[in-house]
């Protein structure tokens, strides 16, 4: 049975897809933003350095704190880079391409570690990393698109 956060997930990355495609203000805004600011958004991903933690703790398992957090980690750095080189579109989109990989493998390897062994992803069911599949991966799923959609240059309006 897939556990209930990659549903979460898709609902609310769904909902935020349908608000940029239905409501002309927030797609506007998405437009607009400066690219460093949807760059920055990013550097929430850290959060990798509690994976870490919570797995020498022996609360999550090690293919998703270690491989997660790990990746996790090296995107949110890369991301403190590339929000100062935002005018090279070739450094933004190798960056954008390694960090939407990896947060889908996050969200994979996830939902993998706990059919496998249901309860060890026991962390994501309380706060604060209830905050991950609820807000934060949808958001940054979503930056992804934005600066993929703005950087192919795709009129969006």
């Amino acid at each position: 049975m897939v556990p209930w956060y990659p549903k979460a997930i898709l609902s609310v990355t769904a909902g935020l897809f349908l608000a940029l495609r239905f409501v002309p203000g927030f797609r506007r805004r998405a437009s607009e933003v400066d690219l460093r600011v949807l760059i920055g958004v990013h550097l929430v991903r850290f959060v990798g350095i509690y994976f870490l933690y919570l797995y020498a703790q022996g609360e999550l398992p090690y293919r998703f704190a270690v491989w997660g957090g790990s990746g996790d980690i090296a995107v949110a750095t890369l991301a403190l880079i590339v929000m100062r080189l935002a005018a090279r579109k070739a450094v933004v989109g190798a960056w954008n391409v390694l960090g939407l990989a990896d947060i889908i493998g996050v969200v994979v390897t996830a939902a993998r570690s706990e059919m496998a062994v249901p309860g060890s992803m026991h962390q994501l069911n309380q706060f604060p990393l209830i905050l991950l599949p609820t807000v934060v991966v949808p958001v940054i799923i979503v930056t992804h698109a934005v600066m993929l959609v703005r950087m192919s240059g795709v009129r969006t309006s």
